[in-house]
Formats: C-alpha cells, sequence, structure tokens
C-alpha cells in the first residue's frame, strides 16, 4: 500500500508518497516554486489565503499523479502535516471568513499577556503549562474584539491542517494535540480548558471536537476526489502540527529523544514524560502525537520565528542572488566568529524565548575594510546557531538535556558551517536523517489506519545519513562570540 502525505508550511504545500512495506520514496512535488506570500497589512501582522493553501495542495498532487500513473489507485490513507498555531474560521457553509492570522503574526500578544494575568500564573503554568501568549486563542480574541461581525458569523475555527481536512472530507474535527497547541488544553482536567472559554467568552460550540491524532478522521469525499485525481474513499489517519509532526518524521518518540528543524524558523524539539513547564514560558509544552492517558507523552518545543527566513532574506537581498549552496561555500572560507561580525536574527516577529518582544534583526561590527558578503553569511549561520544555544539552555531548565539532536537533512541543516556552530556551541552532535515533514505524515497516516502494527515498525529503514560531532579546536572561538553576541541581545 502506498501513503501520501501532505506538509502545509507557510512557503510552501509539499506531498510525498511512500512505499509502506519498504518507507521508500515514490513521487514528491511541492507548490508554489517560489513562496507563498505572506500579507502583512500592519508591523507584525502575517495572514495567508487558506485557500491558497488548497489550491497549492492540488497542484503538488497532480505532480505526484503525473509521476505515478496508474500506482495512484495504490494510495491507501492520507495523513497531513501543518504549521503550528494559526486560525482559520469558517461559516456553517464551510466557507473562509477572513484570511488566515498565521504563527508568525504577532498582533495577540496583549490578549495572551491579558489572558495570563486575569487567569493568574499559577493557573496558566500548571494547568496549560503555558502563557496564552501569541497562539491560537489569543488569536481568536484579537478578532472576537476588533472583528465583532465577523466572529458572529463563526460556525468552528481550526488550525491549518484541520481546514486541509475539511476540505478533503467535509468534516470539522481537530485534535487533542491541536487544542494544546492552541492553548485550549488543560493537562490537569485532560480536556478543554473551561477557564480558557470563560476568559475570553468564547462559546464551546465554535471549538471542533478533537480526534487522536492517529485515526481515521474522515473519508476523501468523491468530489475531492475527482478534483484531486485519486480514489474516492481514502481515510486522512493522521494530522499533527509540523513540529510534532517532525519529531515523528525522526521517530522522536520517547523521553529524551529530541529533534530539530531549521526552515523558515528553527525549532528545537524534545519529548518528556514529565509535566514540567519553563516559568516565563519562553519554551512550550504540548501534547505529543503518541500521548496517552496510559502513557503521557509531551513534546517541549523551543520556537525561533527568525532562521531560515534570514538566510532567504540575505539571499534575496545581497548581490548578485547567489544559491544556498554558493552562500554556504562561502561563509565557509571566514573564520568561526566572522571577524567580529554579530547577527541577531530575530526580524520575524516577537519571539517567545525573548518574552515575545520584537526586537528585529541586528548587526553589528561591520568594518568597510573588511566585512564581505562571506562575513555576512557566516555571521547569520552563527547568529541563528547561537539563537538555538540560548534557547536549550532554557529548554535545559525542563529536563530537556540532549546528547543527540536529530534533523532532517534539509534547509539550515544542508550547511557545513550552520552543522558545525550549532554542534560546537551546543557540545551536542547533529544526526542527519533523509526524511521530512510530508513523509513524516505519510508514516503516521500508515500508523493511523492500523498499515502498521506499531509505531517501530512504519520507522524500520529510516537510518542517519549524516554526523557533526563538536570540534574541540573550534569551540573556544564560537564560545567567544557566543559571548560577543549575548552581550549584543542584552543592549537591544
Amino acid at each position: 500500500m502506498y501513503l501520501l502525505g501532505i506538509d502545509l508550511g507557510s512557503s510552501s504545500v509539499k506531498v510525498s508518497v511512500i512505499d509502506g512495506e519498504t518507507g521508500n520514496l515514490i513521487a514528491s512535488a511541492y507548490h508554489p516554486r517560489d513562496e507563498m506570500s505572506i500579507t502583512a497589512l500592519k508591523p507584525g501582522w502575517a495572514e495567508q489565503d487558506p485557500e491558497s493553501w488548497w489550491v497549492n495542495l492540488k497542484a503538488a498532487i497532480s505532480e505526484c499523479n503525473l509521476h505515478l500513473g496508474p500506482r495512484k489507485s495504490d494510495i491507501g490513507a492520507i495523513g497531513i502535516s501543518y504549521q503550528m498555531h494559526g486560525l482559520v474560521v469558517v461559516d456553517k457553509n464551510m466557507n473562509v471568513l477572513r484570511p488566515s492570522i498565521i504563527w508568525c503574526d504577532s498582533r495577540a500578544v496583549g490578549y495572551g499577556e491579558l489572558a495570563f494575568q486575569g487567569l493568574g500564573a499559577d493557573f496558566c503554568l500548571s494547568h496549560l503549562l503555558n502563557s496564552p501568549g501569541n497562539f491560537t486563542a489569543s488569536k481568536l480574541a484579537w478578532v472576537k474584539e476588533n472583528e465583532p461581525d465577523l466572529y458572529s458569523r463563526i460556525y468552528k475555527i481550526m488550525l491549518p491542517g484541520d481546514f486541509i481536512a475539511m476540505k478533503m472530507t467535509g468534516i470539522t474535527v481537530t485534535s487533542f494535540t491541536g487544542l494544546s497547541e492552541g492553548i485550549f488544553w488543560d493537562f490537569i482536567e485532560n480536556d478543554l480548558s473551561g477557564e480558557v472559554l470563560d476568559f475570553f467568552s468564547f462559546d464551546r460550540s465554535i471549538i471542533p471536537e478533537p480526534v487522536p491524532s492517529f485515526s481515521i478522521q474522515g473519508t476523501l469525499l468523491k468530489e475531492v476526489a475527482s478534483e484531486l485525481g485519486l480514489p474516492a474513499g481514502i481515510p486522512v489517519s493522521y494530522r499533527a502540527g509540523d513540529q510534532p509532526n517532525n519529531a515523528l518524521s525522526l521517530n522522536v518518540l520517547d523521553p529524551g529523544e529530541v529533534a530539530a528543524t531549521a526552515g523558515t524558523s528553527g525549532v528545537i524539539y524534545g519529548v518528556t514524560d514529565l509535566r514540567k513547564y519553563d516559568p516565563e514560558s519562553r519554551v512550550n509544552t504540548f501534547l505529543h502525537v503518541n500521548h496517552s492517558l496510559e502513557k503521557q507523552r509531551l513534546g517541549v518545543l523551543l520556537c525561533i520565528n527568525g532562521t531560515g527566513i534570514l538566510n532567504s532574506w540575505l539571499k534575496k537581498n545581497t548581490g548578485g542572488r547567489k544559491s544556498y549552496d554558493e552562500m554556504n561555500s562561502m561563509a565557509s572560507e571566514v573564520r568561526p566568529g566572522s571577524d567580529g561580525l554579530s547577527v541577531l536574527p530575530f526580524g520575524n516577529g516577537a519571539e517567545r524565548m525573548l518574552l515575545n518582544r520584537n526586537i528585529g534583526c541586528v548587526i553589528k561590527g561591520i568594518s568597510f575594510n573588511m566585512t564581505s558578503d562571506a562575513h555576512l553569511y557566516r555571521a547569520a549561520q552563527e547568529g541563528i546557531a547561537f539563537s538555538f544555544r540560548y534557547g536549550l539552555d532554557i529548554m535545559r531548565g525542563t529536563g530537556i538535556d540532549p546528547k543527540v539532536i536529530r534533523a532532517g537533512r534539509a534547509n539550515m541543516f544542508l550547511s557545513p558551517v550552520f552543522r558545525e556552530a550549532l554542534s560546537c556551541i551546543t557540545g551536542v552532535s547533529i544526526h542527519l536523517y533523509n526524511t521530512d515533514g510530508s513523509a513524516g505524515a505519510a508514516r503516521g497516516a500508515g500508523i493511523g489506519c492500523k498499515y502498521y502494527e506499531s509505531a517501530k515498525e512504519a520507522f524500520t529503514g529510516l537510518a542517519a545519513v549524516g554526523e557533526t560531532d563538536p570540534d574541540n579546536l573550534k569551540t573556544g572561538a564560537y564560545e567567544e562570540a557566543y559571548f560577543k553576541w549575548k552581550e549584543l541581545l542584552k543592549s537591544v
């Protein structure tokens, strides 16, 4: 049986089809070729049209179908991974009422702070394991206050993956992990938080019913199957936010295991069986995809908004528009520490690990007689690695103390400079795997439809394809540069 996985990001929608028996990739495609646009009507805002996600998903599936030919009839299950923390609202006819307020939109920070004060720090941290912050519940509160007429027409709210599943199946449900990422979940009561709903005066009816991440969550409608060029009746049997799903794709399911990504944003995600939290809510705890009442599995997430997007900005705005490979090669020619150039990579909205401050990107130490594009490329990658170290030190306070970080061989992890800087500054080995979110979602679909008897069976054959270990000869230079970087951060 073939398994189809969808990874709905903020840059593109990727689809992969794998052979369930071998785990081999059979077909893969993403759309659009250029990054999806993000609309910012005001500073700190970030919106996307959910219907554009659907258009790009159809294009990616169509491209996979061309490769598969008649074999597309062997697709037996669909899994969905999606950009976390976004808000989609629909009316009774399942029509989208406004653009989605996506993960990097920071307009709702104040609403989260009011809830943190109103509900009380003790309640929020013990019951929600987080401040309401800038998550989905707070974004909905912004809509309620600023667009009351539109709010009155809302039938259901959704996360981005819930919207894609609704388009496929006609059913509006969410997941338990999704409720926790939206800060709707009470970890002590193991239920939807009545206190959060009451504080914001949300009607419970607008929250879709939750289902387990691994479960049959509806089947592909006949008319939609025709539109997608797929057989009708295929079950949607898995959904999860992109970071829990990335952990799944790397077989990070048990306490002590840690995954990382460095695409548009950067994430370290560690699994624990302890209900612990950061007192300042700079890192966040959610239900992991394999959590159950009998076997608690929580994911502690460090998210840095400005990582790969900084590299992308440099690619677009420095001379010659070099390829990422060329940028990486140039960066490798500069010594660790970038000859005193420091970059704070925080130019993509409010940063949770900086207490929801939006400090912007800062570049310090430019010398007109020395600094080149190569210095900028290296200092940017080092600055991203340093932000990971800064956040990992916070995570260690919650009991996440990795010896190995698993990552897909993609995005920033393709850069030897970034891998070396991250490994040296954290003292942790980096293991790379040839997998990604769409392939992980496909494996998740196989677990959810019970094609696999266990998660262990789903990852047979997954093996590391590269390893980067700390280089003791270079660690001192990175530590010195990191100290200067932290001093710069303190001054902003």
